[in-house]
């Protein structure tokens, strides 16, 4: 069993995650031995924060060991294949935690491992990322049917394609701010469509109108920046301010997966605000991915 991907994950898989991830948080010591003896092994392809430092602790709580692994490091730098590293670690650990640029190679890690892989972030998704900021909606009474979350960023990226999809099949309606060039892929939307309402607009005013959840991303993609630059005018008036914010329900919760860019895609008296909801969502990564890998690792 891999985390690849919120396509892959059901329903009934999500709320499995949240019931667990809220045990873990508050029963740290009842898992403190959970792992002991597993190996678990960090590869990453790009630069981290949150992930890194989350999955570590993760492990460590958990009583197993984490080995970090940047790709200068190993031999892929000198050319060998994800395949054959794949079948390589697949003898030495029990879980990777991968960090890629594509989603193909995460995939053929994954085939050719045969041990649990978690994807910690691709260009496609960031499934860890759209798991922990649900079960911070939950601890915040957000996440729940009829619910209206809105997504303002680039909705053609890996955050809006995983929030859209786990979201959705939350119950929640969905509605993605975007400039025209940045729609969202349409594969995602029609995955989607049929687990609740989702609605595209390019007004940030119109998206925004009633929403409980307000989710303010990136504008220029971590490691893509240089590419991501000639787009920033594409997104003049969906900045996620103070006066945008009016908009929303009263008791909205602000949200942001970070690292993120003050003054540009939000402003810093949001971000620090009393609605924020950021910093909880950057603790929830620890809880989640815990859940996630007892879910992995643990046998019955």
């Amino acid at each position: 069993m891999n985390f690849l991907s919120i396509s892959e994950t059901s329903p009934a898989g999500i709320e499995e995650i949240m019931q667990l991830a809220q045990s873990v948080k508050h029963n740290r010591l009842r898992y403190a031995v959970s792992l002991l003896g597993k190996q678990v092994v960090f590869l990453f392809e790009r630069p981290s924060t949150r992930t890194r430092v989350s999955f570590d602790v993760a492990v460590n709580h958990l009583g197993g060991h984490a080995i970090s692994l940047d790709f200068p490091q190993t031999q892929l730098s000198r050319g060998e294949s994800i395949a054959d590293t794949g079948r390589v670690l697949g003898r030495y650990a029990d879980c990777i935690v991968a960090r890629l640029f594509r989603q193909e190679d995460l995939v053929e890690l994954a085939t050719h491992a045969r041990i649990p892989v978690i994807n910690g972030l691709t260009d496609e998704e960031h499934p860890c990322q759209a798991m922990s900021d649900l079960f911070t909606m939950r601890e915040r009474g957000k996440l729940a049917s009829g619910r209206r979350f809105c997504f303002i960023g680039d909705a053609s990226r890996n955050m809006a394609n995983s929030l859209m999809l786990a979201t959705a099949k939350a119950g929640m309606s969905v509605t993605l701010v975007t400039p025209a060039a940045c729609k969202p892929q349409e594969r995602f939307l029609k995955e989607a469509r049929p687990f609740a309402e989702v609605k595209v607009v390019h007004d940030a005013v119109t998206g925004i109108k009633g929403a409980d959840v307000v989710y303010a991303d990136v504008w220029a993609e971590p490691g893509h920046e240089s590419e991501s630059a000639s787009k920033l005018a594409d997104f003049d008036g969906l900045q996620l301010n103070a006066d945008l914010l009016k908009h929303a329900a009263d008791d909205a919760i602000v949200m942001h997966p970070l690292p993120a860019h003050r003054g540009l895609e939000i402003t810093s008296d949001v971000m620090d605000g009393r609605q924020s909801a950021v910093w909880d969502q950057a603790e929830n990564r620890l809880h989640v991915q815990k859940a996630l890998l007892l879910k992995l690792l643990q046998k019955d």
